[in-house]
């Protein structure tokens, strides 16, 4: 499953290299330094995808279902959970008590997130919008992923239009200190 096409299937094929993601972490032995490189990788990927789906996904869920507010002010909590306990992880390396526990904390909220949108929000979309409005998105999505922040920054907006202002310039900086310290270079 490669990258393109619509919304959907952009945001799926998304969903599985983080679960793949996911199963090599859990592979690895506790302890074990490329954890860590892992858990740098997912975030880099999940908060590119959550920016990407609040800059574009859930103001098209806002518009298209009629209870449109309250699924993406739900999808909005879930990522909000999911930033903090990414902040949280940042600071933790493989040896820390807590990065097991934070880790595994992470994986549940997102698979619970995910089969939520693939199961819920994602058919009813597909129902509600237009094939030609879905590609669009899914054109959209693949464009602020290329400019989102790849660390998590949980207290930014995460409503247009100040998080559309603002994720580019956030997502530079981050681009920056990634490269400057080889973060996400092994994933």
């Amino acid at each position: 499953m490669g990258h393109g096409g619509d919304v959907i299937h952009e945001l799926t094929t998304d969903h599985r290299e983080v679960e793949e993601m996911f199963a090599r972490f859990e592979a690895l032995p506790t302890g074990d330094g490329r954890r860590k490189e892992l858990v740098d990788q997912v975030t880099i990927e999940l908060v590119r995808h959550s920016v990407a789906e609040e800059m574009h996904l859930y103001p098209a869920v806002r518009k298209y279902l009629p209870d449109g507010d309250s699924l993406a002010d739900k999808e909005l909590e879930d990522h909000s959970t999911a930033e903090r306990t990414m902040k949280e992880l940042e600071g933790c390396e493989p040896d820390d008590p807590r990065f097991d526990q934070l880790m595994t904390s992470l994986m549940s909220e997102i698979r619970e997130h995910v089969a939520d949108e693939e199961n819920n929000l994602f058919p009813r979309l597909r129902q509600a919008a237009d094939a030609e409005d879905l590609e669009k998105l899914g054109e959209k999505v693949r464009t602020a992923k290329k400019t989102a922040p790849t660390r998590p920054h949980p207290a930014s907006p995460d409503k247009p239009p100040a998080n559309k202002l603002l994720a580019p310039g956030a997502g530079m900086i981050d681009r920056l200190r990634d490269a400057l310290s080889g973060r996400g270079k092994n994933g």
